[in-house]
């Protein structure tokens, strides 16, 4: 094996004086934040994890799923339904595509729930009793997450099957229900229990009965908005479609399906209609698409499968068989306004998909709790105004995504898990982030992001199989290798390479390196040809 240039030179020429005493600034290795890491709801290590996946099937996609698993204990499901941030975040981007981590997620999963991989609990028994009041992501992750600190978990859900809204509110051709119960199954079998058809009244009676509680129950309940109605008009809102759907009780819509929203859940609704045999499906919005809340992909999915959309929109009047529809402009501050212009819209149905409200019975009328936008006002360890009792996922203010409350769930449990020991959950302080200034991409080739095979938009009509396809071995091997490891060494062993001093001394595998300032001059070469950007300059000490 050829060495590096440096280390061939004579002694003589180079560890023969000490030569750190010509420096003014020094390189000093540092650890910086990954956009992908930063942005991701669920607090996922990303750049751990894919570092991990890059040995393969060697052992290596078992050691990337339990790092995620040390966060997120659904990363199959997350790995289908998550929005995807961190690849909006990704500094690959700037150079060619996002690296696909969410690909490479659902693979992790996929390949957990093949392989039986099963997460043990290490922790001394606490002798505390935690009540989880919802099995949607959020109870699901503070259930998790409390069983490995210790605690006794129940979980009270009012519904006959786990999975809050990852069930009723997500169509099965996004989430299949054989990944969705087999990542729950897991969870429920390191002791959680699980009390379905249980309906919880008072949050503050439960404290008699339980240590701590976290209130995590879903949005379930549709929001209705007042439209002037024939008697022979039909109305119904897109919680209660998908619900009925899942029920195995879809209700009659007829041919011709209009949806009134702008949101993921409008274009679930809409693309459900045509899988129960609507011919057309048109989406009416107030406003533009640039202002359309939907995600890119939802939407793109909805158009491939013939679902129209109707921009400037809005329902002015709903009889049997037609809406009345008023066109719309928006106003200088980007608002919708009425022009006094209408045409008519043949629609059999009319599907209201205008956002979710959470029920908050549970917790009114305890003493201490808030309201406020919806939600209930927690402080930022998400306990309530009442001690012992917290609340996450949709019960809070914010956005609702599966992501955020699986990421509400992990907080909740550490929160919850210091309330009852009597400390404070502890923070680490997070480094600088990394940016994709201080990459050095002349050594990253070209290599485009993996495309997911789909479904024929033809065949999804008529089927709810599951759309987007995931990655075989190879491909996740070759995705999760398309990580920059942005800001964090990753041992390439560049810097050893170029010293011209012989400053760099290799630690071992994992322990990365140290200089030896006693011979580093301070040329900053290290610095310039590392292509991840964890290695600054600093002023040298006085």
């Amino acid at each position: 094996m050829n060495k590096p240039f440096a280390i061939t030179l004579d002694v003589g020429s180079s560890r023969a004086n000490k030569t750190g005493s010509w420096r003014t600034e020094r390189p000093v290795y540092t650890d910086r934040l990954p956009p992908c890491n930063n942005a991701c709801p669920a607090g996922e290590n990303i750049q751990q994890w894919l570092y991990q996946a890059e040995d393969g099937a060697e052992g290596g996609y078992e050691a990337a799923w339990r790092q995620i698993m040390a966060d997120n204990p659904l990363p199959a499901v997350m790995g289908r339904v998550c929005y995807r941030p961190c690849e909006t975040a990704c500094n690959r981007a700037q150079l060619d595509e996002a690296v696909g981590i969410n690909s490479v997620e659902r693979f992790l999963g996929d390949e957990a729930i093949k392989q039986g991989w099963t997460v043990p609990v290490d922790a001394t028994p606490s002798g505390k009793r935690v009540l989880v009041v919802g099995c949607g992501p959020s109870g699901l992750s503070a259930a998790y997450h409390l069983t490995r600190l210790g605690h006794a978990v129940t979980i009270r859900d009012a519904n006959d099957r786990p999975g809050g809204m990852m069930r009723f509110g997500i169509p099965q051709y996004r989430l299949p229900r054989g990944v969705l119960d087999a990542e729950i199954e897991r969870i429920l079998a390191m002791g959680v229990t699980l009390e379905l058809k249980s309906t919880v009244h008072d949050g503050e009676a439960l404290l008699k009965e339980f240590d701590a509680v976290f209130v995590a129950a879903g949005a379930h309940i549709g929001r209705r908005a007042y439209i002037p109605a024939g008697d022979s008009a039909r109305i119904l809102d897109a919680v209660s479609l998908l619900h009925g759907v899942e029920e195995d009780e879809p209700p009659l819509l007829g041919r011709r399906v209009a949806v009134y929203g702008g949101g993921n859940t409008a274009m679930d609704a809409a693309r459900t209609a045509r899988r129960l045999g609507a011919s057309e499906a048109v989406v009416v919005y107030r406003r533009t698409r640039d202002r359309m809340p939907a995600h890119d992909v939802e939407v793109r999915e909805a158009l491939d499968e013939g679902v129209t959309m109707r921009w400037l929109s809005t329902v002015a009047r709903a009889d049997g068989g037609r809406l009345l529809i008023e066109k719309m402009q928006l106003d200088d501050a980007g608002f919708p306004q009425p022009t006094g212009e209408f045409t008519e819209l043949a629609a059999d149905s009319l599907v209201l998909a205008l956002g979710q409200n959470a029920d908050l019975s549970v917790l009114e009328g305890v003493s201490g709790i808030t309201f406020d936008d919806g939600g209930v006002q927690v402080s930022p360890d998400l306990m309530t105004g009442h001690p012992g009792i917290f609340a996450g996922g949709d019960m809070v203010p914010g956005e609702r995504t599966v992501t955020v409350a699986i990421g509400h769930g992990k907080k909740a449990a550490r929160s919850i898990d210091a309330w009852l020991r009597g400390t404070s959950a502890s923070h680490q302080p997070r480094h600088d982030l990394a940016p994709f200034g201080d990459l050095n991409t002349w050594y990253y080739e070209d290599a485009p992001v993996t495309v997911r095979p789909e479904l024929e938009a033809a065949r999804r009509v008529s089927t709810f199989d599951e759309v987007v396809g995931g990655l075989d071995r190879a491909t996740a091997l070759y995705e999760a290798r398309r990580c920059l490891s942005c800001g964090n060494c990753f041992e390439c062993d560049n810097c050893y390479g170029v010293c011209p001093d012989n400053a760099v001394i290799k630690l071992g595998p994992g322990q990365r390196y140290e200089i030896d300032y006693a011979y580093c001059k301070g040329c900053g070469m290290c610095v310039t040809e590392c292509p991840s950007g964890a290695i600054t300059m600093e002023p040298e000490e006085t």
